[in-house]
């Protein structure tokens, strides 16, 4: 069996990597990169390999940097199975389309204005083809991907639906088995279900690392932090501009809120989500009750965790455009996560040098994105080819992060390593060079031969 690193490959986005075993070839992942548009659009248009070769995609989660290239693939030509679980294809659904719809509406902008502009990088019809690919699987169910080639997809504590995958290959009546992390979430997140390592034995672990490097604060921490914004922020007349992931980190802010608000912890402020995939998003929540951690009392009694009395949902862009005439304090959720599109775009043009408001980062933002600019507090920011002052308040909380700080990481795998005394090879992906190189030390100084692959190297397993 070899395995391929095609992307995340020493940077965050772009998750993909190539199995071959057997004469076959398989992804693990197919997202999108995210960061300098003209690099990132390169790479974007490269495929991972030749569509001939590949004879199956195994899809860990819904994110666009885990996703977001299968409808290129389906552009052109690729045509077989597409292996996720159900909520994941929920999800995928939802976001390729109106990733889709994003590129050929930016495009058809552009072109109307005599801007020269690529063309999309597929359309809405080719998510619907992906859709149409999707065989959707439990957790803990082993399923065919090939012939000698089997997978299981276990909880990965992400988001809704996210897996870690095994691979399982008979090769010449040897049996290896690589286990792909997918992005590891956090202990005690609120929604969803923790982790459960694969116990199942390993010969290699594929590793994410985004936050190798650093510890979160707690989990609990983080809710209370959000109260405080809050309040502090609507006693000076403010907004709180949220740029939020749709898929998980939206919902998981809006049920905090909901908690904080039932319990007299923040002022009855109005709560907007203001963005169509992310009330999508929580539709999709809605119907996969199933999947919810009900360790937490106010899951098991709050019948409508996302609905309530301040809370609303914007249907249209003039809905969103009147929040920018609306008086008061108010919180507004909307995409991108990073800030590189969407409404939240046009709220930090309308509210990033207003000292009142509050611009809060809940989750991981990449280098060379707007968020990763706000995140630097730099005092002037280019928003929608404008330079805005940014003299709105800018806070951070860490412990709204999806994924696992270095000390969940080493403990999620060490819970693998169990079930893998012998385990040793570790391959650590989805991390910016700083966090990978620490944390391989730190794995290193654990007994692991823990490496850093660059773009296209290959190992042998």
């Amino acid at each position: 069996m070899q395995i391929e690193f095609a992307g995340a490959a020493r940077e965050v986005t772009g998750s993909c990597h190539i199995v071959r075993v057997n004469g076959k070839t398989i992804l693990l992942d197919c997202g999108l990169f995210q960061g300098r548009r003209a690099e990132s659009e390169a790479k974007n248009r490269r495929l991972p390999c030749p569509i001939a070769e590949i004879d199956a995609v195994v899809l860990s989660h819904a994110h666009l940097d885990h996703a977001g290239r299968l409808p290129f693939l389906a552009h052109a030509g690729y045509s077989r199975d597409i292996h996720a679980t159900k909520a994941t294809a929920d999800l995928t659904a939802i976001m390729l389309a109106d990733s889709a719809r994003i590129q050929e509406s930016d495009f058809e902008h552009l072109s109307r204005h005599g801007r020269p502009v690529a063309p999309p990088l597929y359309e809405v019809k080719d998510a619907a083809r992906v859709e149409e690919l999707m065989r959707r699987h439990g957790y803990g169910e082993w399923f065919d991907v090939l012939p000698g080639v089997r997978a299981k997809f276990t909880e990965a504590g992400h988001i809704l639906g996210s897996a870690s995958v095994v691979v399982e290959a008979t090769e010449n009546g040897v049996v290896r088995r690589v286990v792909f992390s997918g992005d590891v979430g956090r202990p005690g997140l609120p929604i969803i279900r923790d982790a459960a390592p694969p116990t199942d034995g390993a010969d290699l672990v594929i590793m994410e690392s985004t936050y190798g490097d650093r510890d979160h604060e707690s989990v609990a921490g983080a809710r209370d932090n959000l109260a405080r914004v809050v309040r502090e922020t609507a006693a000076r007349g403010g907004r709180i501009l949220i740029p939020a992931f749709a898929v998980g980190r939206a919902q998981e802010i809006v049920y905090d809120l909901h908690v904080l608000m039932r319990d007299g912890s923040i002022p009855r402020i109005p709560i907007v989500i203001d963005s169509p995939l992310a009330t999508a998003a929580t539709a999709v929540f809605e119907h996969n009750v199933d999947l919810f951690d009900t360790t937490e009392t106010p899951v098991r009694e709050i019948e409508k965790l996302f609905r309530f009395d301040q809370m609303s949902f914007t249907n249209s862009s003039m809905e969103s455009k009147a929040l920018n005439a609306r008086v008061g304090p108010v919180v507004i959720i909307a995409g991108s996560g990073m800030a590189e599109a969407g409404r939240i775009v046009h709220h930090l043009l309308h509210g990033a040098s207003d000292p009142r408001n509050t611009v809060l980062i809940v989750g991981f933002q990449a280098e060379h994105t707007l968020g990763r600019r706000i995140v630097e507090r730099q005092p002037t920011i280019r928003v929608l080819g404008q330079d805005v002052d940014l003299r709105a308040k800018v806070e951070v909380l860490s412990g709204y992060s999806a994924h696992g700080d270095r000390t969940e990481l080493a403990n999620w795998l060490g819970a693998v390593r169990r079930g893998s005394p012998a385990l040793k090879q570790v391959c650590l992906v989805h991390g910016e060079a700083k966090a990978q190189d620490a944390f391989a030390a730190r794995l290193r100084a654990d007994g692991y031969a823990a490496t850093c692959p660059e773009p296209g190297n290959r190992i042998s397993v």
